[in-house]
């Protein structure tokens, strides 16, 4: 995972991003867990939008999320992308949520999607600029 942030660092001073930052928020434990990891997400948001990776989400191929990252760039605008806990996130994060994205039908643990979530960024950053990592 740092391998792909580093590179996405690199790259995207080519296209204006100041920074590609992970946080990882500690797990939460008992029987409203979703809702705690919820608002903990929810308080450190960025102020751009919120991009919540749910299987009911919107699937993107690779160039369509590039397109996607590019506009909100564009803006000039922070980007937080939040990977639920186990069971998914609470109703919070889904009503406060700007998009829902799901990187694909099968269920992916949570390092595994991060480790995928931050290669797509690096593979947009590079789409944007021109760079050759992507292959089509």
């Amino acid at each position: 995972m740092e391998r792909y942030t580093e590179r996405a660092r690199k790259a995207g001073r080519a296209m204006g991003l100041s920074r590609v930052t992970v946080r990882e928020i500690p797990d939460s434990t008992g029987p409203r867990r979703a809702d705690m990891e919820g608002a903990n997400i929810l308080s450190r948001r960025a102020r751009g939008p919120l991009i919540a990776l749910d299987e009911r989400g919107k699937q993107l191929d690779s160039a369509a999320f590039a397109r996607y990252f590019q506009s909100h760039a564009d803006l000039s605008r922070d980007l937080t992308f939040a990977i639920g806990v186990a069971d998914g996130h609470g109703d919070a994060v889904r009503a406060e949520a700007d998009s829902l994205l799901s990187l694909g039908p099968m269920t992916l643990p949570h390092l595994l999607a991060r480790v995928v979530l931050c290669e797509q960024i690096y593979r947009a950053v590079t789409l944007c600029v021109g760079h050759p990592y992507h292959r089509a």
